[in-house]
């Protein structure tokens, strides 16, 4: 394949965000052969593949996490969610931002860092991420057994991971610190995706809505696209419902947690969220907004302790 210029330019990602300049598909498809049959140029003469396509989509994470963060070996089963990497991972560089922050400025080393995330599906994006880009420590928690045994089988095969990623499996999916965090446990951060919709019909008619984007509507993949289990994709009350119980739960857990954190894909839910993060008297609250491209992301953080209690935190790990 004949080099051309890079395509999908991802602007206004994280300065530290490796894909800042969109995909090199020519050295993607060095680096990972079988991303070669997916890859076309699209109308503006580069070359991208079909985003409608899921294995064209698996076929791209595999070789970005290949050539980008050494990863050998990922998959996932059909149906369970594919994460943009360049998204996922400006989720990470943001919280080192606000770890940096609790340390006076200087960058905390990342081999004494620990970090909960909630959620983490079969792909184990966040932990497998945090580890590369920080060489941080994860607990990865899910209540599907299946998303737990994928996310074991990958750090398992992957040089590094094994020794840095705890998956746990939550048996009451009810609870999402309980029965994952031990009582002597500490973690600087945790992380969360959360659930977007509020029931399995809403969770269709978003997905329906994506393929009109892409001019999709009649693709035989659609059934497979934008994929999910119940809990990737919805849970009753939706995001804001799922948020307030992580905020209820979390003041059980407030001395072992230096900053919980959560994803806030609604703007109207931060509201209601900050209303309920100061009804149980967190000290710090913070919201931070991500980019990537016209897309406007966002996440939630907030702490029971003090700024200088953060300083004695990491003074002493």
């Amino acid at each position: 394949m004949e080099p051309i210029a890079l395509a999908i330019s991802k602007t206004q990602l994280h300065p530290r965000n490796r894909h800042n300049n969109g995909y090199d598909f020519t050295a993607l498809c060095q680096c990972s052969p079988p991303l070669s049959p997916f890859v076309m140029r699209n109308k503006y003469g580069n070359l991208s593949i079909d985003f409608s396509d899921p294995l064209a989509v698996k076929a791209l994470n595999q070789a970005l996490l290949k050539l980008e963060y050494k990863i050998e070996h990922w998959d996932i089963p059909d149906g369970y969610l594919c994460p943009p990497i360049p998204g996922r991972v400006d989720y990470i560089h943001y919280l080192a931002d606000l770890l940096t922050a609790s340390n006076d400025g200087k960058i905390f080393p990342g081999k004494k860092v620990t970090v909960l995330d909630i959620g983490t599906g079969a792909s184990c994006i966040y932990p497998i991420l945090g580890q590369r880009c920080y060489q941080w420590r994860f607990i990865a928690s899910d209540i599907d057994p299946v998303s737990v045994k994928v996310a074991s089988q990958i750090t398992e095969t992957n040089h590094g991971l094994k020794s840095a990623i705890n998956c746990r499996l939550q048996d009451d999916p009810t609870q999402m610190f309980t029965g994952i965090l031990k009582a002597n446990e500490y973690v600087e951060l945790t992380m969360c995706n959360p659930p977007f919709h509020q029931s399995l019909a809403e969770a269709s008619k978003g997905s329906a809505r994506k393929w009109n984007n892409l001019g999709k509507q009649d693709s035989p993949n659609k059934a497979l696209n934008f994929g999910g289990q119940k809990a990737e994709l919805w849970c009753p009350g939706g995001e804001l419902s799922f948020i307030k119980n992580m905020i209820k739960q979390s003041v059980e857990f407030k001395h072992q947690v230096l900053w919980f954190s959560s994803l806030v894909s609604k703007n109207d839910n931060l509201n209601p969220l900050k209303k309920a993060l100061k009804q149980i008297n967190a000290d710090q609250i913070k919201v931070v907004e991500m980019r990537q491209g016209q897309k406007v992301s966002r996440f939630i953080a907030w702490s029971f302790l003090s700024k200088e209690q953060h300083k004695f935190w990491l003074t002493n790990k």
